[in-house]
């Protein structure tokens, strides 16, 4: 009968003088190889006697995972040694980075915080609606380009993507009487991709109605506003335009607050100004829509992209920039 119990010692003895890797695998080879120990005890079990090979192939299946065990173990002991012997303790720790809020979501709150000291409040809406309160509400008719499948996105039961925040000033004026002073802030999606558009960007949209409303505190509100935002050195300019939802209407620019007069400026291309937002007093129809006499109240509207001003504020030549969510990128606008 083979001395399992002795083998088993030789075994203990080789694997406790293994220090390293290079001599784990030698004591390996010698007991789990194809022609170690291990093997060879397998080859010689049909010279045992017939009546002593259960036992004895008990007492083998007993020591081979006993060896694979203790060189399991033994290996995982040498790799986290190795591991540690890897760190130099001397070194100062690693700074643990932090993260930051995304620079649209902090023009955000920028604008939110602005408009809360006005006294506005913040209203939201769903991001899939309907055909009313998206178009037909906002006085777009069916002939309009906005509702041509290539600019929106429309889903199944004629439902679309929120083009813009504006269905939430309808659904607020249906649901309240004036006076209403609110910001709508959220994610619209048109079908458009360059380096200045995204299918899916942010908006803030604002709308006041009460009685005796003019284009006066339009132009008074967004002046505030805008020197908050970007400076009290920022002058406005307003451009005549039209928008179905606003009569008059208007595209606001601001003096560049880069460039100072510059004809190399990188925002504004040397022209001085860049444009922002557009406004508007509220169509009398709109508020007809939405069960408002307008003998009796007027409103201003307006409307800026996020991440145009994200883009203003912090420099960034390319909208996608803002959605790669690239760690060095943001953490450098931070």
């Amino acid at each position: 009968m083979i001395d399992i119990a002795e083998l088993k010692e030789e075994f203990k003895r080789d694997i406790g003088l293994v220090d390293s890797i290079k001599r784990l695998n030698e004591v390996k080879h010698k007991w789990t190889s194809k022609t170690g120990i291990l093997k060879n005890l397998s080859k010689k079990i049909t010279s045992i006697p017939l009546e002593k090979r259960a036992e004895f192939g008990k007492l083998l299946n007993s020591l081979r995972d006993f060896v694979r065990g203790e060189i399991q173990e033994k290996e995982k002991v040498l790799k986290e040694t190795q591991e540690r012997e890897k760190i130099d303790f001397s070194l100062p720790g690693r700074k643990i980075v932090q993260g930051a809020i995304h620079p649209v979501t902090v023009v955000i709150y920028e604008i939110i915080e602005i408009f809360n000291s006005l006294g506005y409040s913040v209203a939201e809406g769903p991001e899939i609606e309907d055909d009313f309160h998206n178009f037909e509400a906002l006085n777009i008719p069916p002939y309009h380009p906005a509702r041509d499948a290539q600019d929106t996105f429309f889903v199944k039961g004629d439902r679309l993507l929120r083009t813009h925040t504006s269905p939430v000033q309808i659904r607020t004026m249906l649901a309240r009487k004036p006076p209403i002073r609110i910001i709508c802030p959220g994610k619209v999606y048109r079908r458009d991709n360059d380096l200045r558009h995204s299918p899916m960007f942010h908006q803030v949209e604002g709308l006041v109605v009460d009685k005796g409303i003019a284009f006066t505190h339009l132009k008074g509100t967004l002046l505030y506003f805008l020197r908050e935002l970007f400076g009290k050195g920022i002058n406005l300019r307003f451009r005549p335009s039209y928008f179905p939802f606003t009569e008059p209407s208007a595209e606001v620019d601001i003096s560049c607050p880069f460039c100072e007069g510059s004809n190399v400026c990188k925002v504004c291309g040397g022209a001085n100004w860049i444009e922002i937002l557009g406004a508007g007093m509220v169509d009398p129809r709109v508020l007809r829509n939405c069960a408002i006499n307008p003998d009796n109240y007027s409103g201003f509207a307006f409307g800026l992209g996020v991440d145009r001003i994200a883009m203003i504020k912090y420099s960034i030549p390319n909208i996608r920039i803002l959605f790669d969510n690239d760690i060095d990128v943001l953490s450098q606008i931070n």
